[in-house]
């Protein structure tokens, strides 16, 4: 169930590993599309519905996945099927969640002005008021509220970025690449402010005033709320499946029902020693969770994933990040440096492995690290810190 690249990973993967009966793709919007361009080239105009389709049109026929597009209502395990809005029951031995999460809505008077990015048709929206001249105030300065900015400046927009957090993205991608990263709004005229809203009123020309903590007013032709997302679990919680912020399972996408499996966005992992882990919601941990949660529906061991992986494109710059960048648990930085720029920047453990790297438009040595990473390997300090070393030599 969902429309994302989880619930298609699933669907692939189970037919690559040999499963040959009935499998059924129940997504609402139709056949399954990427996410992440809609706030990217998908929002710029650069691509297109073709473009972001996860397959071509005749692959579901070619491997026997029937899509259904339609909305789930309601699970029923103990009668082993899913319920849809018009009463019909779909039969199934194994079903996945894949359902996603929805936009966390701006929570204050008149938030529900605000609009939010998730899904194709959010994006057709906004692309409509992304227009030269529009004052346009983007609330959240994280991935999608930055990536929306930076569309929006492109369109000839005037934009105001407002966050409490100064710099956003420091766990992510480490201090220094944070505040390179927004100190780029400034340099493409998009106002930053570090404060919250605190309500947003109409007013008579169909405009906004957003007002915020710091006292200040901004008039806004449009307000775009950027400030995650809430996982879409609700049928699993009135399925008696166990849920705490998102439907919890253990590595292989098992839930707490052992016909019911989650992936993506709305599943949270619980670790063997119980403790609940944060959610991962960027797409290559979508990919493989829906990955490991086909294998474990066949009964099969789930491929071996390496270190988490993320991408973000802004002003026409690319940033990857790969392990963690957040120093608050110990473990020393290193920085990439060109004339006193940083390109990239990395975390090394005490005992000198490598813990997360980050950096600007070098995803060679993004995948270098991953690499690094992935095979317990101790890289040598100064090479990373070195501009002149390049990727490959980085692996010792």
């Amino acid at each position: 169930m969902g429309g994302g690249v989880a619930a298609f990973s699933a669907a692939s993967e189970l037919r690559a590993r040999g499963y040959d009966g009935a499998l059924t793709l129940l997504s609402p919007e139709g056949a399954p599309y990427d996410r992440p361009p809609l706030s990217k080239g998908y929002l710029l105009g650069t691509e297109d519905a073709a473009k972001i389709a996860l397959a071509a049109e005749g692959w579901y026929a070619e491997h026997e996945v029937e899509v259904v597009a339609e909305r789930a209502v309601a699970l029923r395990p103990a009668e082993a099927a899913v319920e849809l809005g018009d009463g019909t029951l779909l039969r199934a031995d194994r079903v996945l969640l894949a359902t996603g999460a929805r936009p966390r809505p701006l929570a204050i008077p008149g938030g529900e002005a605000a609009y939010t990015l998730r899904d194709r048709a959010d994006a057709d929206a906004l692309r409509g008021i992304l227009v030269p001249e529009a004052r346009v105030v983007v609330v959240g300065a994280g991935l999608i509220g930055t990536e929306v900015a930076s569309a929006a400046v492109s369109f000839g927009a005037q934009v105001t970025l407002v966050d409490p957090v100064d710099p956003p993205l420091v766990p992510a991608v480490g201090e220094a690449l944070a505040r390179r990263l927004h100190a780029m709004h400034a340099e493409h005229g998009v106002r930053s402010i570090a404060s919250v809203p605190l309500g947003i009123s109409a007013s008579g020309d169909g405009s906004h005033v957003v007002r915020l903590a710091d006292g200040s007013a901004l008039e806004a032709d449009a307000i775009v709320a950027g400030i995650g997302i809430v996982p879409a679990s609700r049928l699993a919680a009135e399925a008696g499946i166990e849920v705490d912020d998102g439907v919890l399972v253990d590595a292989s996408g098992a839930t707490t029902n052992p016909a019911v499996f989650a992936a993506g966005d709305v599943s949270r992992l619980r670790k063997p020693d119980g403790i609940l882990a944060r959610r991962a919601e960027h797409w290559e941990a979508a990919v493989r969770s829906g990955q490991a949660a086909a294998a474990s529906m066949l009964g099969q061991a789930p491929p071996e994933t390496g270190a988490p992986w993320f991408w973000s494109d802004r002003y026409g710059v690319h940033v990857e990040a790969v392990g963690t960048l957040d120093g608050r648990a110990g473990g020393s930085t290193v920085l990439r440096e060109v004339d006193g720029v940083p390109q990239a920047a990395f975390l090394l453990a005490d005992d000198g492995h490598l813990l997360g790297a980050a950096a600007v438009d070098l995803p060679l040595l993004i995948r270098a690290a991953r690499r690094i990473m992935d095979r317990g390997l101790t890289p040598d300090r100064a090479a990373l810190a070195d501009p002149a070393v390049p990727a490959r030599r980085l692996l010792p």
